[in-house]
């Protein structure tokens, strides 16, 4: 499933190709919103953005009719494509929503979550009144991060399982959870009721600064430089990609020693056993 990075990148193609132009004509696969697509046609899309990994499309009101927002989640199988208006993409995935402008067209297949809300009534659609803070798509910094990270709720929290819940903090995922917690010099057994101040610190710079890295990046959290020297080297986007997920067996960037797989929240995570020790030894 893409991490909040991905997604956000992929809002603002949609945005490039439909925001702020009208949609002349919406399709929507399911019945039960087959009568909005003449009630949206001709309307202004006023926006389009994300929150957490949900796609938000906003069609302008008219008339005596309000403001809607198409809310949709890709969960695993969905699919966004941006094509001109007469080139359909060569697929056998089923579509889903479609939204057509003069100047291109967004069609999502595969996802079935898919609501048709009133933007101030957003917060009743479940996944995003549970979501936590957003540091892509909200104006966060890291003391933002840090005073979640505070919170009573998640302190006894492992925090290799704690980093992938949508509601501690939105948008991280399987690679950004292992490169925080390697760049904040945490173990994945620690909770942040075991951190000190500076710890905690670190973790919420971490957060912000890779889960931004790897949107600026196209899903790149090593460090520039370093990622610029391995391209010399000539290593391929997926070797110079990530400096811990994906690495098992092969040397730390900082210490030099191995880098270890394991599973956390049934999902794998990778680590330095040595820039990454707790107290206790794990």
């Amino acid at each position: 499933m893409p991490e909040g990075p991905e997604i956000r990148r992929m809002v603002d193609d949609i945005d490039r190709a439909v925001g702020n132009r009208d949609a002349e004509s919406v399709f929507f696969a399911f019945d039960r919103f087959k009568r909005f697509e003449s009630a949206l046609a001709g309307r202004h899309i006023t926006r389009v953005a994300a929150r957490g990994k949900a796609v938000l499309i906003h069609f302008a009101g008219r008339g005596d009719d309000g403001p809607w927002c198409v809310y949709s989640h890709n969960q695993l199988y969905g699919k966004w494509y941006i094509n001109a208006p007469d080139t359909a993409p060569q697929t056998n995935r089923q579509l889903r929503f479609a939204v057509f402008t003069h100047h291109r067209t967004a069609r999502l297949y595969s996802a079935s979550d898919i609501r048709l809300v009133r933007p101030d009534a957003l917060d009743s659609v479940d996944y995003i009144a549970r979501l936590g803070p957003d540091p892509l798509n909200e104006n966060l910094n890291s003391a933002d991060i840090a005073h979640r990270i505070n919170a009573s709720d998640f302190a006894r929290r492992n925090l290799g399982g704690l980093l992938l819940d949508q509601r501690f903090i939105a948008g991280i995922g399987n690679y950004l959870r292992s490169e925080i917690l390697f760049s904040a010099g945490i173990a994945p057994g620690k909770r942040p009721t075991d951190l000190d101040a500076t710890q905690r610190r670190a973790l919420a710079e971490a957060v912000v600064t890779l889960i931004w890295r790897a949107y600026q990046t196209k899903g790149v959290t090593n460090p520039f430089e370093r990622a610029q020297r391995l391209k010399a080297e000539g290593k391929r986007f997926g070797a110079r990609r990530h400096m811990v997920f994906g690495r098992a067996g092969q040397p730390c960037y900082v210490c030099d020693n191995e880098i270890v797989k394991t599973t956390v929240a049934s999902r794998r995570l990778y680590y330095c056993p040595v820039c990454q020790q707790s107290d206790d030894g794990g």
